[in-house]
């Protein structure tokens, strides 16, 4: 039987929801992996939404789930209905989305909330002792709901630093490399918290897949 996996999205696009390039790639290594993919985000407003040609915020509001419904064909799930028992584990994205519509991380720093729904959802999946894989800024999320747990973040930095003010151990990774937690299951890649190329991008997507399906093969 397939490996099942779920992808958490933050909505579309790096200044405001998850990071395309990495759910494409992530999606893409999962396939070729082998494994089923089922995408959710919670259904929620945007903290704001930014043009992306200029980087000017909008005046305007936005649906994350609906967001989130262009990069998954419409195939994404309110984070609602999430169960950890329907899955072998759970995969994060990165983008600013993470850090703005998952939690307040962009704002508060270490002092961050978690969206009620999307902390439910990693804390039950660590609790089940299934594995979870996060990208980019993703891993500040982990930093927050789960004790001790070492992530990396790429190069030592202020979110490497709010990190460690979370409890979290931080490595320093580049790219294409993956940070592994044996004790908590969770693996993490820098992706494009670094000045990284899709091609870049694609190694770090892929090493963390294999890793996070060879965990739940363990």
């Amino acid at each position: 039987m397939a490996t099942k996996i779920a992808v958490l999205l933050a909505g579309c696009g790096v200044y405001d929801g998850s990071e395309i390039h990495e759910v494409v790639l992530t999606l893409l290594a999962l396939e070729q992996e082998g494994a089923t993919f089922q995408c959710f985000a919670p259904n929620v407003e945007q903290m704001h939404v930014i043009n992306h040609l200029t980087g000017d915020v909008m005046e305007e509001s936005r649906n994350v789930l609906v967001e989130a419904a262009r990069i998954a064909r419409g195939e994404v799930l309110d984070l609602e209905q999430y169960q950890a028992s329907d899955f072998d584990a759970l995969v994060i994205p990165g983008g600013f989305g993470a850090a703005k519509n998952l939690c307040t991380f962009a704002v508060e720093g270490a002092e961050m909330s978690v969206n009620e729904l999307v902390s439910k959802a990693v804390v039950s999946t660590h609790a089940a002792k299934k594995p979870i894989g996060a990208l980019c800024i993703a891993p500040v999320l982990l930093a927050k709901l789960i004790a001790d747990v070492r992530i990396t973040l790429g190069d030592a930095g202020d979110a490497a630093d709010g990190a460690s003010k979370m409890g979290a151990t931080h490595q320093v990774a580049t790219h294409g490399e993956i940070v592994v937690d044996a004790t908590h299951r969770i693996v993490t890649s820098p992706c494009y918290m670094l000045d990284a190329t899709i091609s870049q991008v694609a190694e770090g997507a892929t090493a963390l897949v294999r890793e996070v399906i060879s965990m739940t093969n363990g």
